[in-house]
């Protein structure tokens, strides 16, 4: 068996930044620590904090008075950061500088009274909070069946905004169909689906017409690794979202020749790497890196981190 390991895969900037702001909080103020949603929504990382103390809530009201409250990557509405001040919370703002960016176009948008369409999932963590900026100028769409049908006051005031973590094609598939219906439409200045979602898809393009079956290792709820199993099952090969070794089912991999194996963005490297130690037990597999560009992104942690250090 070959592997073809594709590469850029697993933790972003976004993903690295939020998780040292949970580990330098730790470290500064102790326990309990509160995060408000899953930090990253990946069940190992979420497990390893809970299992020092760090307490995650989908409710404000949840965390006491006082406490400290660090806000998850995927950013949160206006609307929870007033509750959190209302209860006095110290809280740490966690969120990935891309989905800030998308914040920021919104109340643009919505200053300059356009209807905004938000291309997104309904109920993830980041579309909830985009849409609490402006959740009477939004209306999302989450097919071209939507772009289809959506009806707005005015046609010729629209813009939108997309998730970071969507499917390219299906995006651009959506933005195309709003196009047509809306000849006026105008978008940000820059792409919103980020840098690493689009590498991590291109990467599997690069590399699953050579897999008879591809592993994407992440979470069930984690949107960035169920579109990167999406696009490997596009190729028209067998594809298996994991969380880890242990969801592995080894039958998957009988008459297999070359096997393609990357992660989401949340993903840890050593449940890669613990993926990889199975097929090699199991069908003495040799591991090729396939590099389609290399990531050199960084992001400095939370201001609120910063100024507590400097004191």
């Amino acid at each position: 068996m070959r592997i073809l390991l594709a590469s850029p895969r697993g933790f972003c900037a976004g993903v690295n930044m939020a998780i040292e702001t949970v580990e330098t909080a730790l470290q500064r103020f102790g326990t309990p620590l509160y995060v408000f949603h899953e930090i990253v929504h990946n069940q190992h990382v979420v497990q390893t904090f809970s299992k020092r103390g760090v307490i995650f809530v989908n409710d404000i009201d949840e965390v006491p008075p006082g406490s400290v409250l660090v806000f998850s990557a995927h950013g949160v509405s206006p609307e929870v950061r007033e509750k959190a001040r209302q209860r006095q919370l110290r809280t740490i703002d966690a969120t990935c500088p891309l989905v800030t960016k998308v914040h920021r176009e919104v109340r643009r948008f919505a200053d300059q009274g356009y209807t905004i369409f938000l291309i997104g999932h309904a109920g993830h963590d980041e579309v909830i909070g985009t849409m609490g900026e402006a959740p009477d100028a939004i209306r999302l769409i989450q097919s071209v069946a939507d772009a289809e049908t959506v009806e707005v006051p005015d046609p010729d005031k629209v813009a939108y905004t997309t998730q970071t973590t969507l499917s390219i094609l299906d995006a651009a598939q959506i933005v195309a169909r709003l196009r047509e219906r809306f000849p006026k439409l105008v978008g940000p200045a820059k792409d919103d689906i980020c840098y690493a979602t689009q590498n991590r898809q291109e990467a599997i393009l690069a590399i699953a017409r050579q897999c008879d079956v591809f592993l994407v290792v992440g979470s069930q709820n984690s949107s960035n690794s169920r579109r990167l199993a999406e696009i490997a099952a596009s190729t028209g090969i067998p594809s298996y979202l994991v969380d880890g070794p242990q969801d592995v089912d080894l039958t998957w991999f009988k008459g297999k020749e070359t096997v393609g194996i990357t992660a989401g963005a949340s993903a840890p490297e050593r449940l890669v790497q613990e993926c990889i130690q199975l097929l090699r037990e199991n069908f003495g597999a040799t591991v090729e890196e396939v590099s389609l560009r290399e990531e050199h992104v960084h992001f400095p942690l939370p201001l609120e981190l910063r100024l507590a250090a400097s004191k």
